[in-house]
């Protein structure tokens, strides 16, 4: 079963990317996928999610719905799961699926895998392993839920790519109405902001240029804009840039920043902490600008250049001015 969220009537894309995983997982295990999904007056939405992979769509309509509500949504979920009784229970790791996620384990009494990048079936168990970063993301953990269901996990938007949608796929509707009252919902939705991007999603950019410490000072940056715009992409940063303030947090990649799988990823003056690998490793071509050699970003790279990144830039740039 997957937790397909929406928002303002549109699927975000890590409910596609869970039904297409669950696609998989499901043929090591003879079942079915099914598809929640909360809100009010969105019937509208079960066809592209059978288009997608999902067997059956769970329509859970109810007036209390419309806006995201933590209680009701709750309360919701937990009445579904407990109806149809899934072996597997998997959400997206979205600011939602965070909340909902630990709150449904604990009504569940079960376990709950956190911020998942891998999921497998084990052939002889036909457990779920369930992959991520733990004691602080220096190591990968693989996790196992043996006694209690459904086996639960919050994964990552971006880990899986999407399936291509088949337009004649067929599945399953449902309709499920939830036993919801006023006096369920302790926490009251006043008024919702929209806040305005000021940076277009990096997790949908095809071209990323990313930069770490080592770029040195925030000034730097605007060389590696300058690389980004001329190849069609876009800016990114490891957390110690974040954190230094030279980008926002929305341009992190990694652990807990995001994780993205554009065809090109340039790392320049990223060593390639494990948290930094966890959020890009799945790039289809990865170059990377280090002074060390031995860095981890350098070893899974396809093209790696050692050198000073400055002086790098600095001869590419007189190159193409002689070339011009």
């Amino acid at each position: 079963m997957i937790h397909c969220e929406q928002r303002n009537g549109e699927i975000l894309n890590v409910g596609f990317e869970l039904v297409g995983k669950a696609v998989e997982l499901s043929k090591n295990l003879d079942g079915q996928v099914t598809a929640v999904i909360c809100g009010h007056k969105i019937n509208h939405l079960a066809e592209p999610l059978i288009h997608y992979g999902a067997s059956k769509v769970v329509i859970v309509e109810h007036p209390l719905l419309e806006k995201y509500n933590v209680d009701a949504y709750t309360e919701s979920l937990y009445q579904v799961v407990k109806a149809e009784n899934p072996e597997i229970l998997l959400l997206g790791a979205t600011l939602v699926g965070r909340e909902l996620g630990p709150r449904l384990a604990a009504r569940l009494k079960t376990g709950l895998t956190a911020d998942c990048t891998n999921l497998e079936i084990d052939q002889e168990s036909k457990l779920l392993l369930m992959t991520g970063l733990a004691f602080g993301g220096n190591l990968m953990a693989t996790i196992i839920c043996p006694d209690k269901r459904p086996q639960m996990a919050t994964i990552r938007p971006g880990v899986f790519s999407l399936l291509q949608s088949n337009k004649h796929s067929k599945g399953e509707v449902m309709l499920f109405t939830p036993r919801l009252d006023e006096d369920d919902i302790r926490v009251k939705v006043e008024k919702i902001f929209q806040k305005v991007r000021k940076h277009k999603d990096i997790t949908t950019e095809k071209i990323l240029v990313a930069g770490g410490r080592d770029i040195g000072w925030k000034e730097g940056f605007k060389l590696l804009e300058e690389l980004a715009e001329l190849l069609g992409g876009r800016i990114a940063g490891s957390r110690a840039v974040v954190d230094e303030g030279w980008l926002p947090k929305d341009l992190q990649v990694g652990q807990p920043g995001k994780v993205v799988r554009p065809k090109l990823y340039i790392a320049i003056g990223i060593s390639g902490a494990i948290q930094h690998l966890a959020g890009m490793q799945e790039s289809e071509c990865i170059k990377a600008i280090n002074k060390d050699l031995e860095a981890p970003v350098m070893k899974i790279a396809n093209v790696a250049i050692v050198g000073d990144w400055k002086l790098i830039f600095s001869w590419q740039r007189v190159r193409m001015k002689i070339q011009t």
